[in-house]
């Protein structure tokens, strides 16, 4: 079976069922070039891969926003977008939590009993089970990458010095006469992002030739998406797309969660990635500096932050 599915101004669907995500498999070379050619056509394609129960997973993040605003404010952190905020100007009908080095079993534990100082056994267990999954996941991907593009001798390197963010979110509907806009046009700033959903839709992405298209995937299924690290790393092979969030209205919040996976220390450019048809766009870069440079206003939106902060000018 094809692991990769395409529809007209839709995105790419690829299974990652044990046949096409086992490295020991056929299908798996077949599947990673699919990845390959999924991120650099469309940036971000929609991986069917059952190992969680969705509606286990959101009646916890239910609970979650249902906390008292003082408690959920307890959430914070030195690093920009990493802690709580809620009702920003670009994102004014999202409110948001984050859960650092969410890999670790011990970080999701802290998370949560700064939330449930007498302990939440569900919430704990749904998130470490979901934490583990999408990295698993992420790393599927990633190695998957590295091999299509023949730089795999990277790829132990970048796994060990990669760390994840896990954002919770829940973007309510609007106001009569407020703006329907969830979250503004934007691109991730990491490696990878992993997004999984309910049932209430609302992702737009653009495509290269400047369509909005809306991504309608089920609770069941990720968006795997590219972000300005991947870009850069990539030497502008792969496309981190412009995205958004518009609520379409009805009653019902949505709730989603966004696995980011984020390079620590220098990103360097591999050499086998640059060539006479793809001579060097970027210059090696650190993704905190990175990250702080947008989250000061430095960069401008609508564009790719990557090719502001490290990119050469041709």
């Amino acid at each position: 079976m094809d692991p990769l599915i395409i529809q007209p101004n839709y995105l790419p669907t690829i299974d990652f069922s044990v046949e096409n995500s086992n490295p020991g498999k056929s299908c798996w070379h077949s599947t990673s070039l699919k990845v390959r050619r999924a991120l650099e056509d469309h940036g971000c394609f929609i991986a069917t891969y059952n190992q969680i129960s969705p509606n286990d997973l959101f009646d916890s993040l239910r609970d979650l926003f249902d906390l008292p605003l003082e408690t959920k404010a307890k959430n914070v952190s030195d690093k920009p977008f990493h802690g709580y905020f809620s009702n920003r100007p670009t994102a004014p009908l999202l409110e948001s939590l984050g859960i650092e080095d969410a890999a670790s079993p011990d970080s999701v534990k802290r998370f949560t009993s700064l939330m449930w100082p007498n302990g939440n056994q569900s919430f704990w267990e749904n998130m470490r089970t979901y934490t583990k999954v999408v990295s698993d996941l992420t790393q599927m991907v990633v190695r998957m990458i590295f091999e299509s593009y023949n730089v795999e001798k990277y790829y132990n390197s970048h796994v060990n010095s990669t760390t994840y963010l896990l954002r919770l979110l829940r973007y309510r509907q609007p106001q009569k006469n407020e703006s329907n806009v969830g979250a503004d046009v934007h691109t991730d700033k990491g490696f990878i992002t992993v997004l999984h959903q309910d049932q209430v839709n609302g992702l737009e992405v653009r495509t290269k030739d400047n369509k909005w298209i809306d991504v309608n995937f089920p609770p069941s299924s990720f968006v795997v998406m590219a972000g300005d690290g991947l870009l850069a790393w990539s030497n502008g092979r792969v496309h981190a797309p412009l995205h958004k969030v518009i609520m379409k209205g009805g009653d019902e919040a949505r709730y989603s969660l966004c696995m980011f996976s984020i390079p620590k220390g220098i990103v360097e450019i591999p050499n086998e990635l640059v060539d006479n048809d793809h001579p060097l766009k970027f210059k090696p870069f650190d993704h905190d500096s990175l990250l702080r440079f947008f989250a000061e206003g430095k960069a401008k939106h609508h564009e790719s932050t990557a090719k502001q902060f490290c990119g050469i000018s041709e």
